[in-house]
């Protein structure tokens, strides 16, 4: 007989699986115009003649031409980001940093499943959404998703399941050059449109080749009004396509709702006169300047200069930055200074901007140079309209900057995103206690920016990173280095770069540790009869958990599946000999034992009361046994009337 208190999770149900974006939006369509939504042979479905109607149109042919971007697959990709996965996360401590402490994630897995799995736990919780995809080069694409199994289908393309096979480059050979491309990047865009807040900010890299593609799509997915700019990254000048040489990337930003999103917070600016400018070169105008004594400021855009400062010491100005010989800007520096001949100019070049600082650890502040013959020198942090067009560093230094924290004479990964253009990003949409994700965190340049924007501007924010394990290439730098996939990189970069930050700012109240987990199949077993041996496939079902899962695996799904951050606090107690864990002050307890005697159902049950009494959670509780613990269905039923009977009503079983 079924038993009818303790409901049973199984891989099928809701509450196993991810969100069900098909029923939500069913549902929201239903609440807006109840008259919407029928009765289909399937289930609920939307009358399109009504749907017209409601918007204006009188035609009720679907066949109608329309202006947009379409190709072959829109549909089956739309239809991709509705399907729930049955994967979850599971944890790997000790390939974390600080994890009991840590509100930061690092996540191995294909972005997509990872995007499904965190929809009921971070769906409108995301400030900015960063992504650096595969630009479609030809030799980056490894993202197929045209399989019906996703998971086993992403063990199989990470070599992490027997029968492995290569993955093949999106060459133009293939006939389906920016379609293939297109169908990786509509589902994971409209999945990530989902998490972000009502004032969140999504920004994406890319280059000339899918500008155009995925500038349409995302007029789609965020509506055309949400667009917020188009920046231009000044980032490599040797590059060389065709018949001109390529200088720049793009980085589109959209907003989730444009209304909501605030001023842009970056330094405000007062005007100081200046002298007249002359230039040594077009990329280096000189300028004549004066300061008060003891003011703290930065150099001019992008340059080095060796000579003497005032008559009391030597300083050197760099990217951004004025700091003395010794590497530290003292007090009694004597801030005058008058460069109206150009020879006193003796060297350009681009400094290490991360390592200057004040004699008080504390970066200085930024001045800019106008076109006015004026100086402009930041006071306090403001309101700055920061321009489309923007230096954050040559792709040289960016690598060299990359390869510095490794400790190797080049970077582990080619190409990797400037740390100053992820740190103004961060700066310009996020504040205190929001949340940054990426997608695609190849090195992990977003997590790491994320640290040391925080230690800066002592407001803490936390980050959500994703990357697929794939396979370095043999011979790389990385395999070089013993690395064996990007992700390992990313890991690594994010523990070098902990440490210098938290050298760099001892005083910092910063989170600079992260949890890592990995993508994998479901904890709860399919049911997957033998057609030849039915007998075998029932006794096999008994134990609904997969041989191997530790309780820590199950409970991390558990997080996923009822929609709670998997960085939530969770307290573990002993009761009646049985181990008892509580997550966010006993909003679910679990009890995830693998064997719970009859004699023991009184004492465990009545310790778990009187703990939920003692955190007396607001909301209601679940609470959560392993199905095959209990000894018999009367067990059960015991366990679940005790419970209920005692202001705990949800009780399930895995």
């Amino acid at each position: 007989m079924k038993d009818p208190k303790m409901q049973k999770l199984e891989a099928a149900s809701p509450e196993a699986q991810s969100a069900d974006l098909v029923a939500e939006n069913v549902a929201q369509l239903k609440a807006l115009f109840p008259e919407l939504v029928t009765e289909g042979p399937n289930g609920p479905a939307v009358n399109l003649d009504v749907l017209k109607a409601l918007v204006g149109d009188a035609t009720l042919s679907d066949a109608e031409e329309k202006y947009g971007l379409n190709w072959h697959g829109k549909r089956a990709a739309r239809q991709l980001a509705l399907t729930p996965s049955t994967g979850t996360l599971r944890p790997c401590p000790d390939e974390s940093v600080g994890w009991g402490s840590t509100k930061n994630l690092m996540i191995e897995g294909d972005n997509l499943e990872v995007l499904k799995l965190l929809q009921k736990s971070y769906a409108g919780k995301v400030k900015l959404a960063y992504l650096d995809p595969p630009y479609n080069t030809g030799k980056d694409f490894v993202y197929p998703d045209r399989f019906k199994d996703s998971i086993r289908n992403y063990l199989e393309v990470t070599g992490q399941l027997d029968g492995s096979y290569k993955i093949s480059s999106n060459s133009e050979a293939s006939g389906r050059f920016h379609t293939d491309w297109l169908n990786m990047m509509y589902p994971r865009l409209k999945l990530v449109r989902n998490l972000l807040t009502s004032d969140g900010v999504l920004c994406i890299s890319i280059n000339d080749k899918e500008q155009h593609s995925l500038k349409h799509v995302l007029n789609e997915v965020f509506g055309e009004e949400n667009f917020i700019a188009q920046l231009v990254w000044d980032k490599n000048h040797s590059a060389q396509a065709g018949l001109f040489k390529v200088y720049h990337e793009y980085v589109l930003v959209y907003a989730r709702s444009i209304d909501e999103v605030k001023t842009i917070k970056a330094q405000e600016a007062e005007d100081f006169e200046a002298g007249a400018m002359k230039k040594e070169s077009a990329r280096h105008p000189l300028q004549k300047f004066k300061f008060p004594k003891g003011t703290r400021f930065d150099a001019p855009d992008g340059f080095e200069l060796n000579g003497t400062w005032g008559e009391t010491e030597k300083v050197r100005l760099c990217e951004g930055r004025m700091i003395a010989a010794d590497g530290k800007l003292s007090e009694d520096v004597v801030l005058e200074a008058a460069f109206t001949q150009a020879n006193q100019m003796k060297q350009y070049f681009y400094g290490d901007r991360n390592a200057l600082v004040d004699s008080r650890g504390q970066r200085v502040l930024e001045f800019y140079f106008t076109g006015t013959g004026k100086l402009k020198v930041s006071k306090e942090r403001g309101v700055f309209t920061p321009p489309t067009v923007q230096r954050w560093g040559m792709q040289g230094e960016v690598s060299t900057e990359l390869a510095g924290l490794f400790g190797l004479s080049a970077p582990p990964l080619e190409t990797p995103k400037s740390l100053t253009m992820m740190q103004n990003l961060i700066g310009w949409f996020t504040t205190a206690d929001d949340l940054v994700v990426d997608f695609f965190a190849g090195s992990g340049t977003t997590g790491h920016a994320t640290m040391r924007t925080s230690a800066e501007s002592g407001q803490p924010r936390r980050f959500i990173l994703v990357q697929i394990p794939e396979l370095c290439a043999e011979g790389s730098e990385a395999a070089k280095a013993g690395f064996r996939t990007i992700a390992d990189i990313c890991k690594k970069r994010l523990a070098l770069a902990a440490q210098r930050i938290r050298s760099e700012f001892p005083d910092a109240e910063v989170d600079t540790g992260f949890r890592s987990y990995r993508l994998d199949t479901s904890n709860i077993t399919a049911w997957s009869p033998k057609p030849a041996d039915l007998v075998a496939s029932i006794f096999d079902h008994a134990e609904h958990i997969v041989p191997g899962r530790t309780a820590a695996d199950v409970l991390s799904e558990l997080l996923l599946k009822l929609g709670l951050d998997l960085c939530v606090q969770v307290t573990t107690r002993t009761i009646a000999g049985k181990t008892v864990h509580s997550v966010a002050g006993g909003v679910l307890i679990a009890c995830l034992e693998p064997s719970i005697g009859a004699p023991e159902i009184e004492a465990l049950a009545q310790g778990i009361i009187a703990w939920h009494k003692e955190m007396a959670p607001a909301g209601d509780t679940t609470c959560v046994f392993r199905d095959s613990a209990f000894a018999d269905d009367v067990a059960k039923t015991n366990m679940a009337a005790i419970l209920e009977q005692n202001g705990i009503a949800n009780v399930r079983s895995l």
